[in-house]
């Protein structure tokens, strides 16, 4: 993903960290403060931003990486803690997950969860915010609904009845029918006995020169951003969850489910109702079977099948053994 960068749908409700360490201390395990400040927004290891917060619980960060202007780092691991404790200013918690939604309730106005309504215009049968951009020579067809900070590229097609928020579409690409992008991703706190989704702030990207098919789901980034990139094709009913990286010429078959922060690189073939699991990195030139469960990462240039998914001459003997027992 060269070239990141944080784009907001949202407003920012900016709060000074002292007032932060004491709405929330009761979660507070201990802290070690360098400095007061504004908190104006939120980093991830992805991306780091001045006067900023970073939560920290699964994604390893060097302490090296650290070089950005008060940037609060909030973990629940000890390790975290020590780590960072003389470097930069630190908060250990009992429970991430909960100061964490708290935290995105409080210091981020986002439409989906605080309800503000978003202002649109009935063009050729679809409802268009006035705060999306849409380039002339692209094309929207009845009964779309394209939110508030959308854009869309030159000579891009979107077939009836897609919704689209949250979301940047590139040039020459297709999004068939009925599919939706920046959706609220699958994340919640848990062991919380709440059904809640956490808010998700991050949006969609679309490349250049891709193919979305008919019904399919790409749920906008937790924080981030969730990346297609270009000359991707996608066949019909298919998911992408949050936070997944899907790198260029990468073709996937129908009924396939990725899960969250799944990275798939370049030239990457998935056939058809293939289900991937969380936080795997896809090598590059894999190819992967039709119904295969993928469930660890795959190196590049391999060839697998299964479930769970092995290479796949291997899975062809087993095949072969357990058809000769029948």
């Amino acid at each position: 993903m060269q070239n990141f960068k944080r784009i907001n749908f949202y407003k920012i409700n900016k709060i000074k960290l002292s007032k932060f360490i004491k709405i929330h201390s009761n979660n507070i395990i201990k802290n070690s403060i360098i400095n007061d400040f504004t908190i104006e927004n939120l980093s991830s290891s992805n991306l780091l931003i001045d006067n900023s917060i970073l939560f920290l619980k699964k994604n390893f960060l060097n302490k090296n990486t650290i070089d950005k202007k008060n940037v609060v780092i909030v973990t629940d691991r000890d390790e975290y803690f020590d780590l960072f404790e003389n470097k930069n200013s630190v908060i250990l918690v009992a429970s991430l997950d909960n100061i964490y939604k708290n935290f995105l309730d409080t210091i981020f106005i986002s439409d989906d969860h605080k309800n503000f309504e978003d202002k649109y215009k009935l063009i050729n049968g679809s409802y268009i915010s006035i705060d999306a951009e849409i380039h002339k020579t692209s094309k929207i067809y009845h009964g779309c609904v394209i939110g508030k900070g959308c854009k869309v590229g030159k000579n891009t097609i979107i077939k009836e009845n897609c919704s689209i928020k949250y979301s940047i579409i590139g040039d020459n690409t297709i999004i068939n029918e009925n599919s939706t992008l920046g959706s609220t991703g699958f994340g919640f706190p848990t062991n919380s006995g709440s059904n809640e989704l956490f808010p998700h702030l991050g949006y969609v990207y679309i490349g250049n020169n891709c193919s979305i098919g008919s019904n399919c789901t790409i749920d906008r980034a937790k924080i981030d951003i969730t990346h297609i990139d270009d000359y991707c094709m996608l066949d019909n009913l298919i998911h992408v969850a949050h936070n997944v990286i899907i790198k260029k010429n990468t073709t996937i078959a129908a009924q396939t489910g990725i899960s969250g922060s799944v990275s798939i690189d370049e030239n990457t073939t998935i056939g058809g109702q293939v289900g991937l699991a969380g936080h795997l990195k896809i090598g590059r030139d894999s190819i992967i079977a039709a119904k295969s469960g993928v469930t660890k990462s795959i190196k590049s240039k391999s060839v697998v099948a299964g479930f769970p998914a092995i290479d796949i001459k291997k899975w062809k003997k087993i095949m072969v053994k357990l058809k000769s027992w029948t």
